[in-house]
């Protein structure tokens, strides 16, 4: 049977049919991951384990892959580094451990950058992930193994984390679907962090239904992550039978459709809005006016947690150890950490060095910590009028390979318009909603996706206006890319 015509839901429906058994669709993928993984370098470790059978079960073991920075038992989970290269965890992330028990199976862990830092891909330590669609142009961000391996359809679904763009920015240049819920709904619980206050696991997809089965699974409130929601979100069925926007209120933030955009994604974008114009919404155009400051505000906090979390990997009580000599332990931390800590994690530890320092944390820091707040109250405010924020996903298209790789801020600026919505904790998910001419080539087109943002704990209203727009436009049908063929 070929699986890779399917969404989540539709393989799952088909093992608890009997037209199928989980085992069959746990072999079809790694057989497609042992076919054409070397064409996309998606996974660092393939788990070729199947356990055993139960349709009963509300996920009916179908198997998913997982982004190398979730703690699975005895599973390397490395975060692409070799500072974890031979870390095998004693234990799962809650995350995992709620699809555990709803029966979910791990086909194994997908590429990214090391420990989540950068925007490219190109600090993963093992190989560099490649676009299945493009392969002249980066997969996306940290998260891009989880793109890239949905996107090939060497998995149905994948787990990804994200703290400022990591997988919002993969799926849409990749072409599937992504969903971040509102921080706290979904546990951090050993997710190897990045930055605690931004990190959020969510989930890539084809479709808007498979993010939302997985995500009633995935919320919970955990007794161990203080940060989780104290009430589990259940998604009700009756949002898939709406057919119009009649009645929601979007809105169109001026301040993202200004300089800085790239005049084919706006056109897209532009034609987007339109689509759901005449499906009876309501479109807006009001300001958010403190978004200008919400990359040098990023810039300042997540370095300062990074750093933090970074703390730990001292080679001592886990992780690699230096085999250069050393007369202190001053040097031994230095070996330990020069060696494997790649130069993002080093340049973000620097500016963490910088801004905590006591002579510049109320100039840096602590401003930055009350523009958060301003940023915040801009989006509830916003919020008291409009249902759901429209934007970009990003100012351009896919770039090149190594393209920006040499200039740290031109990639940073590309994060513009999905750091906002983390700094915030609001939900967000991006649907495609077509293709742009990009600015090196007239000819070659690139995907373009419409960013929602719904307010925070409105994850069933996010859900519901993605549905009804992905229903209303074909892009969904054209989600296979060439020379993947079974």
């Amino acid at each position: 049977m070929n699986f890779k015509d399917l969404s989540l839901i539709e393989i799952i429906e088909k093992i608890k049919s009997g037209e199928t058994t989980s085992k069959e669709v746990f072999d079809y993928f790694v057989k497609r991951i042992e076919k054409y993984d070397s064409k996309v370098k998606a996974f660092n470790y393939i788990n070729k384990d199947w356990l055993q059978e139960n349709t009963d079960s509300l996920l009916a073991w179908v198997p998913i892959a997982v982004k190398d920075i979730f703690c699975e038992t005895n599973i390397p989970t490395t975060s692409a580094s070799k500072m974890l290269e031979l870390f095998k965890p004693p234990y799962d992330s809650t995350v995992i451990k709620n699809l555990k028990e709803a029966w979910i199976s791990s086909l194994g862990k997908v590429n990214m950058d090391q420990f989540a830092m950068w925007s490219t891909w190109e600090s993963s330590v093992f190989w560099a992930t490649i676009n299945p669609w493009w392969t002249n142009r980066i997969p996306g961000w940290s998260s891009s193994g989880s793109a890239a391996a949905v996107s090939a359809w060497l998995a149905p679904a994948a787990l990804w984390t994200d703290t400022g763009w990591s997988i919002r920015q993969p799926a849409s240049v990749c072409w599937i679907v992504w969903f971040k819920p509102s921080y706290g709904r979904n546990s951090r619980f050993w997710v190897n962090a990045m930055a605690s206050s931004l990190d959020c696991p969510g989930t890539l997809t084809k479709t808007v239904k498979d993010a939302a089965i997985l995500y009633n699974i995935m919320n919970w409130e955990d007794p161990l992550e203080n940060t989780t929601i104290a009430w589990k979100d259940i998604i009700d069925d009756k949002i898939w039978e709406t057919k119009s926007l009649k009645w929601f209120k979007v809105w169109v933030p001026k301040e993202y459709f200004e300089e800085g955009l790239d005049a084919w994604v706006r056109k897209t974008i532009e034609e987007a809005i339109e689509k759901m114009r005449e499906l009876w919404a309501e479109i807006k155009q009001v300001s958010l006016p403190t978004t200008k400051y919400a990359i040098a505000t990023y810039y300042i906090l997540m370095p300062a947690e990074v750093s933090t979390n970074l703390a730990r990997l001292d080679g001592i009580r886990y992780g690699h150890n230096s085999d250069l000599p050393h007369e202190s332990l001053d040097e031994l931390y230095l070996n330990n950490r020069w060696e494997w800590l790649w130069d993002e994690a080093k340049r973000r530890i620097m500016i963490w060095s910088y801004v905590l320092s006591a002579w510049f944390y109320d100039a840096y820091y602590k401003k930055a910590a009350a523009v958060r707040t301003l940023i915040i109250k801009d989006f509830k405010k916003v919020f008291e009028e409009v249902d759901v924020i429209v934007w970009p996903v990003s100012p351009s298209v896919a770039w090149k390979l190594w393209e920006k790789t040499d200039d740290p801020l031109k990639m940073y600026l590309s994060d513009a318009y999905t750091i906002p919505a983390s700094l915030a904790w609001l939900p967000a998910i991006s649907v495609p909603c077509g293709f742009a001419e990009s600015e090196d080539s007239e000819k070659e087109k690139l995907p373009v996706w419409l960013h929602m943002i719904t307010p925070q704990y409105e994850e069933q209203r996010l859900l519901e206006i993605a549905h009804v727009y992905e229903q209303a436009t074909n892009w969904k049908e054209k989600m296979i890319p060439e020379g993947f063929e079974d």
